[in-house]
């Protein structure tokens, strides 16, 4: 940690940036970020283009700042000269944008005279689930001069950064999104039961997922999957459900999946939930049916209370799970795959207790919570960047 600042010093003021503030894995960084930089250091706004949702409630440091500005669909030109009034009111010293849709901010915190202009990428959404656009690949690089310092929360992010957007190492950070371990941490004993949930830990071997509900996120591959997998075996019928937690507007798609199967009342859909700790200790398997991912904080959640995983090798997710060690890789939009990764660790109950220990070492020793705060602080608070904000100030 970076030492305190004196008194004659003010705190640094983060603007952190982001399409909409609602439940999902970088809004959750945002969380962890502000709960956890030192206080007496950094103060802290939200910026969201669109709206702010109760997920705001996660953050627990007083006195932060929430605007939302309610942008319509479309580019946000209209609104570049209440924003970069609203920026030099703020004057802040850290602009910290997250994906693509907020990146258009940064060169108005450029002509705004922001000193560190932070810009992380944490995942392709579904309009480029590969990251293979064109256009967006032009429009990363429109904006590259504006970026003091570029952040990829996986390697297969980081790659693309070089590669494709040109971005020289000494401006790349690789900051893998970090858990709470003590939070998120296995059952001790039997799984006690969720409020709400029809289903019983242990009468029942519970599959499930956590997410939005949206297409880059593929629930309805996995409620496939899960009527294949009794479909193909009957036997598993009677202890075997499905859980998906989450909202969004998949979720008529994945209804209708499970009626047409007379599946209804082997699944459980509960919306968005504030206890996804609780609802992970009682899975027998976590299951990620992604089509692209950065490193998912679910994902990460689930290693760290002891799931068995099974998921598909998209993005960064391959650099967290490790086929045949904490569970199974399975290609992208594979229903068959899918299945059958699943009945393995159904069928092999040793070995998805070795899954289950693996997946929680590899969580307490590789992506703790603390490394990642402590990366972030060193990029916001670092010896250059440092001099830049005191020469600023």
């Amino acid at each position: 940690m970076t030492s305190p600042m004196t008194s004659t010093q003010r705190r640094r003021r983060i603007v952190h940036v982001v399409y909409s503030f609602s439940v999902g894995g970088l809004e959750n960084v945002i969380v962890q970020l502000i709960n956890r930089l030192p206080a007496d250091q950094f103060e802290h706004v939200v910026l969201s283009l669109t709206t702010i949702s109760d997920f705001k409630k996660r953050i627990t440091q007083p006195g932060v700042r929430f605007i939302e500005l309610h942008k319509q669909p479309g580019h946000a030109v209209p609104m570049y000269p209440r924003i970069y009034k609203l920026l030099r009111e703020l004057k802040p010293d850290v602009v910290h944008t997250c994906n693509l849709a907020a990146l258009e901010i940064t060169p108005l915190a450029w002509l705004a005279r922001v000193p560190l202009r932070v810009h992380a990428e944490h995942g392709w959404d579904a309009h480029d689930p590969n990251g293979q656009s064109k256009k967006y690949q032009r429009l990363r690089k429109l904006y590259k001069p504006f970026v003091s310092q570029y952040v990829a929360v996986s390697k297969d992010l980081d790659d693309y950064l070089a590669q494709f957007i040109g971005v020289p190492a000494r401006r790349r950070s690789l900051i893998a999104n970090g858990v709470d371990t003590d939070t998120f941490a296995p059952r001790v004993g039997h799984a006690a039961p969720v409020p709400g949930c029809p289903f019983v830990p242990g009468q029942h071997w519970l599959v499930g997922t956590v997410g939005r509900l949206q297409t880059v996120k593929n629930q309805p591959l996995l409620a496939r999957a899960f009527v294949r997998l009794l479909r193909e075996h009957p036997e598993m019928t009677e202890r075997a459900r499905l859980v998906i937690v989450g909202e969004g507007p998949l979720r008529g798609e994945i209804e209708s999946t499970l009626a047409a199967a007379g599946l209804q009342a082997h699944a459980w859909l509960p919306g968005a939930r504030d206890d996804i700790a609780h609802i992970l200790r009682m899975l027998d398997v976590f299951v990620l049916p992604s089509q692209a991912e950065g490193t998912s904080c679910t994902l990460q959640e689930a290693m760290a209370s002891g799931l068995p995983v099974v998921a598909t090798a998209v993005g960064g997710t391959p650099d967290l799970v490790e086929e045949g060690a904490t569970g199974h890789l399975v290609p992208s939009d594979d229903e068959a795959a899918l299945a059958t990764a699943i009945h393995r660790v159904f069928f092999d109950e040793a070995g998805a207790g070795r899954f289950a220990l693996t997946a929680r070492s590899r969580a307490v020793n590789q992506f703790g919570l603390d490394a990642m705060v402590r990366a972030y602080e060193s990029l916001f608070t670092g010896p250059q960047r440092a001099a830049q904000w005191q020469a600023a100030h």
